[in-house]
């Protein structure tokens, strides 16, 4: 299969492009390299240095003629939307229809498309939160994926472009860097291992802080695999169903970074506090059932493994 990942050279992009090789699929990776990176690009794939809000979009869509398209590329993070929600919309609705019209222009079969659970419910009534639950968005970056997913819905409709929607959990691991929605797990260990002291945000009625379902990269990474040919018009969580606290994520983060650099000052485990910020929630955390029956995905890295490997690679390459 002839697959093209978009921001296949960002933090869960391009994990997903080494996973579609390795599992032997043609990959075609296309990223503007705003956040992604160089190094992060495997040499197997075929690169473009474009923005998927580009015209000549549409020629590379002709000219490689692909089976399935897996959409990361996105602006990423809440704040930052919130700033600039012209900008965001601009990439992530714009660009997405830009590929979206190449797509059903070109016969591609499918469109894998990240969503964000850890946004899209926003103050969600039911919690952990199904599918079921309505979208609420509560942040510009929010709108744009439930916007996103409705015009799937209407290519399926309209031009029988199939789609998975897969609404990620606060996803973390190896490559991360400190933005967009679980960017704190890579922002606490960076500044941490800078000798820096961490800010835990929180409202005033959650001095732990907000909580959130962190979700690794590798079982995301399956998730991704498992719906190239499975979930077929769905929007499914890809998740853990476990809740937790800034606070003790800050913990756990400090801990293992105590066991790998005994040397660290005992002072930096005890982190400031601040005001949340614009468009944070105060807490998500996904159903994750639907991901098990309609992909056969079950999230199998628990917190404390995922923390570790994460750190490994930020001292094996971030520190190297």
């Amino acid at each position: 299969m002839k697959i093209l990942v978009t921001g296949g050279a960002g933090f869960i992009g391009s994990n997903v492009a080494d996973a579609y090789i390795e599992a032997g699929h043609e990959v075609v990776i296309m990223d503007n390299l705003f956040t992604g990176k160089w190094q992060n690009i495997n040499p197997r794939a075929r690169f473009y240095l474009m923005d998927v809000r580009a015209a000549e979009v549409r020629k590379v869509f002709e000219q490689e003629r692909f089976d399935l398209v897996n959409h990361h590329a996105a602006q990423m993070s809440v704040p930052a939307s919130v700033e600039d929600p012209a900008f965001d919309a601009d990439v992530n609705v714009r660009g997405f229809i830009n590929l979206l019209e190449a797509a059903r222009r070109t016969g591609v079969g499918k469109i894998i498309f990240i969503s964000s659970g850890g946004a899209i419910y926003g103050e969600a009534k039911e919690y952990p939160t199904s599918e079921q639950a309505p979208p609420m968005p509560l942040s510009p970056y929010a709108i744009t994926k439930a916007v996103s997913e409705q015009y799937l819905a209407f290519y399926r409709y309209q031009y029988g472009l199939n789609y998975t929607v897969l609404r990620y959990a606060n996803v973390y691991g190896p490559r991360q860097v400190p933005h967009g929605e679980a960017g704190v797990v890579s922002l606490f260990m960076d500044r941490l291992l800078a000798g820096k002291t961490c800010t835990v945000y929180h409202y005033p009625e959650e001095p732990r802080g907000m909580t959130r379902d962190y979700c690794c990269v590798r079982d995301v990474v399956r998730a991704n695999v498992l719906a190239l040919d499975r979930a077929s018009g769905l929007a499914v969580n890809i998740g853990t169903g476990i809740a937790t606290h800034t606070a003790d994520l800050f913990t756990a983060i400090f801990q293992a970074v105590r066991e790998a650099r005994p040397a660290i000052d005992e002072g930096l485990g005890r982190p400031l506090t601040g005001p949340a910020r614009p468009g944070d929630l105060t807490r998500s955390c996904l159903q994750v059932a639907m991901a098990k029956e309609a992909l056969g995905f079950t999230a199998d890295w628990t917190l404390s493994r995922g923390l570790r490997e994460t750190l490994q690679w930020q001292l094996a390459t971030v520190l190297s």
